[in-house]
């Protein structure tokens, strides 16, 4: 089995959409999107090697040392599967993109490092 780095994507312009909600509505996706994402842990509990979880604000860091930047990366999980797009297919109708206000998720290997 291979491993690979689900990267949960949503951009500012998504959030801002669903700031816009009203709050009982947006509560009441909340609830909608947490029953349904364990629903996807518990369905896929024998692919998941970790669960991850959301990501806060970013730094860069670099040549020219530290600094805050904004980014489209909301959340990981790693998972395993025989190929890339069997664990692509696991996250087919998602609810970080079907109830909540992420845009998608972007799937890929995690390589062995290279020995030296």
């Amino acid at each position: 089995m291979k491993r690979f780095l689900a990267v949960f994507t949503g951009s500012p312009d998504a959030m801002s959409q669903w700031e816009k909600l009203s709050e009982p509505e947006r509560r009441q996706r909340e609830s909608q999107g947490i029953t349904a994402w364990k629903k996807w842990a518990a369905d896929n509990q024998a692919a998941i090697v970790e669960m991850g979880g959301p990501l806060s604000r970013t730094k860069l860091v670099g040549k020219s040392g530290v600094s805050d930047i904004r980014n489209n990366l909301a959340g990981f999980t790693v998972v395993q599967a025989e190929s890339q797009d069997a664990a692509a297919r696991l996250f087919l109708d998602h609810p970080h993109f079907t109830i909540f206000p992420g845009e998608g998720v972007e799937v890929m290997e995690v390589l062995p490092v290279p020995a030296g």
